[in-house]
């Protein structure tokens, strides 16, 4: 080893030990007839000292290194006259009797420090830069602990670890798959697995009745803070259980998590209908840090002439507590909110209950007090509530008034990134109507096994069909989902048929899954936990991108490496592939 320790272990009792240092220079400050240099690896930082009066020639050396310059000393450990708290090796310093430049180094395009002054864009060209930074290698390394944490837990409850192929066959999952031309099979094409969910099905077939795999998944969708071309998954799938086998377990994993990399106790997680969460949040991933739970206000306004009203599906609102004093700016800033094309709705409407108990609306030509006292009373405000309403169509409102409870959660400080509330959502739909097709989708995906008491529902009315579905969401972010599968064939047929397969190609597409399922499957159900975004959450972080080693932006591209990028002519003509571009 070059190194006898490490720039981050020194402490007050190692004083007097020779050691060598090995690491990257920090900074540097000249004080005339000394030169103060901090020395940096992953593990901290070491102060060392270099003295005119001791070794001139050393000093001089020690003044012409710049940043980021591999340096290897060695020295004796003393105690620092001018100690820093700051650090835990803030107590020594190194006096310096041997250097040696091991490489040196360009000035870097932007400091290396926690508080940076680069941006994203030239963060993410020199990724490798920015991964010496503490912040980003930090959530590494607590990504690297939840990954070790996860794999004892399931190890200690006879999960297996088994790999799956990267190069499969492309089949419907909801997203575009990334497709890779085979040069032995030309015109053929293999798929990357936007997840292993047909060879982990497979594999309970084969009696692997508990795998998990920390594995890569890839989806060719448009790309946002919480989603990348390329992230990870705690896949998981068990067989001869039933649904609440599969939640407690995997509630146990989340649960040791934070006790384990956090010494956080989470409470039991409680749980909630598919139908509830929408009613209550609007949502199937509600944040449940805060309350301000929907109320549907249908038999309290209606039939008051106030056509916004009266010609609405649904009439619902929050109750923003403590927030009547909010000044029209405020008032109209919320307003542009929901208005924003993304968002969509057409208009708020409010009242106020005063500090002096009076009640004041946006529409007080159609109210009178009286009448607002049966919103206050829907709405149990009391002196100083602010109620927000809005009208419309029940999914649209219900999804614009969502946006709007997090966004009033945002600014009342009630989305603390140090509080976590976790919840199960259970039933979800099996299907969900899509105008472009004109056809049922599976929510989650074909081999979700319908309720047993909803499976006549099918040929009657499908989208009226639940699924033993669940997902796992924490601070109003899914983490997590899956079902138990369907383990029977002639089920599996039927519900290819309802997502508007043919007999061909349902066989084409998932013949090798129905197939083996001909041979004894097993009842099977399982989940998969995204991994980065539970990582993000750990980290208190609003994108995966800050937990991946090396990421794409927002537009799919490595900017580092600058991929993707073109291939020669030649290899184009070996794929057999003609590019029209």
């Amino acid at each position: 080893m070059l190194r006898t320790t490490t720039c981050g272990a020194l402490r007050l009792d190692h004083l007097g030990e020779h050691v060598t240092l090995c690491g990257w220079m920090q900074n540097s400050r000249d004080l005339g007839g000394m030169t103060f240099i901090d020395i940096r690896d992953r593990y901290g930082i070491t102060q060392l000292v270099f003295n005119m009066n001791d070794d001139a020639d050393l000093c001089n050396a020690a003044r012409n290194m710049g940043r980021e310059y591999v340096i290897k000393v060695t020295g004796t450990v003393v105690e620092r006259s001018n100690k820093n708290k700051d650090i835990p090796t803030g107590d020594i310093e190194i006096k310096v009797s041997a250097l040696e430049v091991l490489n040196a180094a360009k000035l870097p395009p932007f400091l290396i420090e926690d508080k940076t002054d680069g941006g994203d864009d030239l963060r993410m060209k020199y990724r490798y830069l920015d991964l010496r930074r503490n912040p980003v290698r930090n959530n590494l390394v607590l990504r690297h602990k939840m990954a070790q944490s996860a794999r004892r837990y399931l190890d200690g409850l006879d999960f297996i670890e088994v790999e799956t192929p990267v190069l499969m066959k492309s089949t419907p999952e909801g997203a575009r798959d990334f497709v890779v031309p085979s040069r032995m099979n030309p015109g053929e094409f293999y798929a990357l697995p936007q997840s292993p969910q047909t060879f982990k099905q497979l594999l309970m077939v084969s009696g692997f009745d508990r795998y998990f795999q920390i594995v890569k998944c890839f989806r060719d969708e448009d790309l946002r803070a919480d989603r990348q071309p390329e992230f990870t998954q705690i896949d998981c799938e068990m067989s001869f259980v039933e649904q609440e086998d599969i939640l407690n377990i995997f509630e146990g994993l989340v649960r040791t998590l934070f006790q384990e990399i956090k010494g956080i106790h989470l409470p039991s997680v409680p749980r909630m209908q598919y139908a509830d969460a929408m009613r209550l949040y609007g949502s199937d991933k509600p944040d449940t840090r805060f309350e301000m739970l929907f109320v549907e206000l249908n038999d309290v306004v209606k039939g008051k002439d106030f056509a916004v009203f009266d010609n609405a599906e649904l009439v619902v609102a929050i109750n923003a507590k403590g927030c009547a004093h909010y000044t029209r700016k405020q008032l109209d800033e919320l307003t542009d909110f929901i208005k924003r094309p993304q968002i969509g709705a057409t208009g708020l409407i409010y009242m106020r209950h005063n500090e002096d108990g009076s009640l004041k609306s946006s529409v007080d030509k159609f109210y009178n007090e009286e009448e607002l006292k049966k919103w206050s009373v829907a709405m149990q405000t009391e002196p100083g509530d602010l109620v927000l309403v809005l009208a419309g169509e029940t999914d649209k409102v219900r999804k614009q008034l969502n946006e709007l409870r997090l966004e009033m959660g945002s600014r009342l400080g009630l989305r603390d990134k140090d509080k976590f509330s976790a919840l199960w959502v259970l039933d979800f739909p099996l299907l969900e109507w899509d105008e472009e097709s004109g056809r049922y989708h599976a929510m989650h995906h074909p081999f979700t096994s319908p309720k047993a008491e909803d499976i006549d529902l099918l040929d009657s009315n499908p989208g009226a069909v639940r699924a033993n579905a669940y997902d796992m969401v924490i601070n109003g972010t899914e983490i997590g989902g899956g079902s138990i599968r369907i383990h029977n064939k002639e089920l599996q047929a039927l519900m290819f048929k309802h997502l508007g397969f043919s007999n061909e190609e349902a066989q084409k597409q998932f013949g090798f899954l129905m197939n083996a399922f001909e041979y004894g499957a097993p009842p099977h159900g399982g989940l998969a936990f995204g991994f980065d975004r539970l990582v993000s959450i750990f980290a208190g972080l609003d994108s995966i991108r800050d937990v991946i080693a090396f990421p794409k932006n927002n537009a799919g591209r490595d900017v580092m490496i600058e991929s993707p990028s073109t291939i020669d002519q030649k290899q184009l003509d070996e794929l057999k592939i003609k590019s029209t571009i």
